[in-house]
């Protein structure tokens, strides 16, 4: 079973970036189907991106041209590149590993606070 830590959020005005991690341990990232997800209190969770094993990937509607997905296998970590940061992109972001229709386990999340 794979276990994934998020890092990288903090607070960062309008317009800004950050590059969010996600390091894994216990298997290789490389084996998976990896996501980043986000949550904002009260509300559903959100798909953000995805990366697929074949190095296919897709993002949603409202990140799509602003974000990136990207994965290291050497380091065994993935990222998430996020430009042109709004307000609405404030939520708890997490990333999580699929194989076989199987998800991993949730981490804590990392904080992402778009304001001014």
């Amino acid at each position: 079973q794979v276990q994934l830590v998020e890092s990288g959020g903090g607070l960062v005005q309008p317009g800004g970036s950050l590059r969010l991690s996600c390091a894994a341990s216990g298997s290789s990232v490389s084996l998976y189907v990896m996501a980043w997800y986000r949550q904002v209190p009260g509300k559903q969770r959100e798909l953000v991106a995805v990366s697929t094993t074949a190095g296919v990937t897709r993002y949603g509607d409202s990140v799509q041209g602003r974000f990136s997905i990207s994965r290291d296998n050497a380091k065994n970590t993935v990222y998430l590149q996020m430009n042109s940061l709004e307000p609405e992109d404030t939520a708890v972001y997490y990333c999580n590993a699929e194989k076989f229709g199987v998800r991993s386990s949730w981490g804590q999340g990392t904080q992402v606070t778009v304001s001014s």
